[in-house]
């Protein structure tokens, strides 16, 4: 009787996940990881991500500021010679600076949020599409904002910032049609998570409580992971192109529901 072969064992597929060392990047990961995926954690926190990492069997951690080139391509390099493929970036490093009107805005500021949220997704785009398009079956997520869609008074260079990243998304989007890769954004509304308002306020906790005062309940950061990860985990022909994802309470930048 002949022996019939062995079928050949499921590739891990292996999701880079950038912003990994704290809020939505952090939940994305513990996502994807829980979906089967073997996740490369990239943060500038080294202590964050490798603390992660210990939570996630089979992930590794990173230390990685996306606005340097250089280090994105060593980066780019390390994932070459260590893994098969790279299979789903998340881009999600980003954040906001200030709330001050175009008029007084500091541009060191505005600089710094076009760096992290433009430049960043850029580098990191740019250094692993040759991977993720090799995969067979790559995706690209950016992690925009509704900001990225929508003004609102003090938000300019947030918003600015964001917007950029939503034209990356959607130039890469036609560039790649007919290449096995998709391209997915994802635009949170109000998330509450542990650092975002924090740091665009400098450390002032009672101006970031103030945004999210009488809002019942803001989004959290398992919510916007849970997005991504439904989103990555359709089938390889169904491309989520844009999912915007309020909170009930928030109908739009500038109109949310308080309750006091």
């Amino acid at each position: 009787m002949t022996a019939v072969p062995d079928a050949p064992a499921a590739r891990t597929r292996t999701a880079v996940v950038t912003g990994a060392s704290s809020g939505i990047g952090a939940a994305t990961a513990r996502r994807l990881a829980a979906e089967g995926y073997r996740v490369v954690l990239a943060a500038r926190r080294k202590d964050r991500v490798e603390a992660l990492a210990a939570e996630l069997p089979g992930s590794e951690a990173h230390q990685l500021d996306v606005t340097d080139r250089a280090a994105v391509d060593a980066f780019a390099a390390h994932l070459k010679d260590r893994h098969a493929s790279v299979d789903v970036l998340v881009n999600n490093a980003g954040g906001a600076l200030g709330a001050d009107p175009v008029a007084t805005g500091d541009p060191a500021d505005w600089r710094t949020m076009y760096e992290v949220n433009v430049l960043g997704v850029l580098h990191v785009t740019q250094a692993l599409l040759p991977a993720l398009t090799a995969s067979g079956d790559g995706t690209v997520v950016v992690v925009t904002s509704t900001a990225g869609h929508g003004t609102y008074e003090g938000g300019g260079g947030y918003v600015a910032a964001k917007h950029g990243a939503h034209v990356i998304a959607e130039t890469l989007r036609l560039e790649l049609c007919g290449e096995p890769v998709r391209v997915i954004e994802i635009a949170p509304g109000m998330v509450r998570t542990d650092e975002f308002a924090t740091t665009r306020f400098r450390g002032d906790a009672a101006k970031a409580a103030k945004v999210y005062e009488g809002v019942a309940e803001p989004l959290t950061a398992d919510d916007v992971a849970d997005t991504i990860g439904w989103a990555v985990t359709r089938p390889a022909h169904v491309n989520v192109d844009l999912l915007v994802v309020r909170p009930r309470a928030q109908a739009s930048n500038s109109k949310v529901h308080r309750t006091s």
